[in-house]
């Protein structure tokens, strides 16, 4: 019984016109709208960071990184790592802003896709485990769905519309 015409495309799959078309470009694309949004988003959160937007790059003083800090240390689940944030605030701080933006421009651009993703991925745990931890209930706590968000890009890198699938092209064009 024949539900329509098959093609076989260059990976070998079969594929018809139509609703399966649109299903397995739409599968292949699925990935895109989560880099955007992650991609701007930390860019937009690193740059937030170091122009004084919600935190401000300081040891103390209201709104400074130093005070977030100490309000979440009793709280995270690894207090170590507050404290060896509070050694130096200031330069933790420009550390998370610079990390989220190369994180940022990396997935949007897709250069080193899955390191970037990566990065992405602990910056979003090293967050959850410190400043989100004590959120009650978890859902209303923003970085652990930040760090599931990274996650199918840690595993799939940028293969599409990236600097990658680029590079990967022009190799395979050097190879004999």
């Amino acid at each position: 019984m024949a539900h329509g015409n098959l093609t076989r495309t260059r990976g070998g799959a079969a594929t018809g016109g139509g609703l399966r078309g649109l299903k397995e470009t739409a599968g292949r694309y699925a990935l895109l709208p989560l880099r955007v949004f992650l991609g701007v988003t930390f860019v937009y959160a690193g740059f937030d960071k170091l122009t004084g937007g919600t935190t401000t790059l300081k040891a103390s003083g209201p709104g400074s990184l130093g005070e977030l800090m100490h309000s979440v240390r009793d709280s995270s689940a690894i207090p170590a790592l507050v404290d060896l944030a509070l050694k130096s605030p200031v330069g933790f701080g420009y550390a998370i802003a610079l990390g989220e933006i190369a994180v940022g421009l990396g997935i949007l651009v897709g250069l080193f896709g899955r390191l970037a993703a990566t990065g992405g991925a602990l910056i979003s745990l090293s967050l959850w485990l410190t400043v989100s931890w004590a959120t009650t209930p978890y859902y209303y706590g923003n970085d652990l769905a930040y760090l599931m968000a990274w996650l199918p890009l840690v595993l799939a890198g940028t293969p599409l519309l990236s600097a990658d699938a680029w590079l990967a092209s022009r190799r395979r064009l050097r190879t004999p």
